[in-house]
């Protein structure tokens, strides 16, 4: 029954991808802009402290997805919401541009293996923690805390996803944690793309 309802959220999630912006940001421009993101996420997007999320790498679409949300207010942070009600779309694009286009690597723990992997997950995060379809972020080397507070956010309601929500509805504080700490013991390596 659960994994039927994962295929089913599975294809309403890609078809999802069917209404991603198109996005023409200038990766370089997104690199200047990007002096504002340093702090807490790097220059890399390799995020600088716990409560932050890596965002080298991640799909374009997302990270504009995710700005767009905050800076909308259908998503709030303390700081992320301060910072993107002043990016236009222009920015947006560019910063979404230069943080994806980073190449991310992973390696899983010794003695660990990529049948271990929490189940729920790997359709669309991937056993290593990276997202397998468009709009789908990486989990790879996110704290176990970040990992932790979003799927409880999800399960709570104060973060909303067609099928984050869904599937975070009826996990118990034990499986977060077990799914968090999964990812957060893979290592991951974030360079730029040549």
């Amino acid at each position: 029954m659960l994994r039927a309802a994962i295929l089913i959220l599975g294809g309403v999630f890609l078809a999802q991808g069917a209404f991603a912006d198109d996005l023409n940001g200038d990766p370089q421009a997104g690199r200047k802009k990007a002096g504002q993101c340093r702090t807490c996420h790097g220059l890399d997007g390799y995020a600088k402290i716990p409560i932050a999320p890596h965002i080298g790498g991640e799909p374009a679409s997302y990270i504009a997805k995710q700005l767009k949300a905050f800076r909308q207010g259908t998503r709030t942070h303390e700081m992320m919401s301060v910072v993107a009600k002043n990016l236009d779309d222009q920015s947006i694009a560019d910063l979404s541009a230069w943080y994806s286009s980073h190449e991310v690597s992973t390696t899983l723990p010794a003695g660990k293996s990529e049948e271990d992997a929490p189940e729920l997950c790997v359709a669309c995060h991937g056993a290593t923690g990276i997202g397998q379809v468009e709009n789908v972020p990486n989990l790879a080397g996110e704290s176990a805390i970040y990992i932790d507070t979003q799927l409880k956010a999800f399960r709570l309601g104060k973060r909303t996803d067609e099928v984050m929500s869904a599937i975070a509805a009826d996990l118990t504080n034990e499986e977060i944690r077990d799914l968090a700490d999964w990812y957060a013991s893979v290592k991951l390596e974030i360079t730029q793309s040549e």
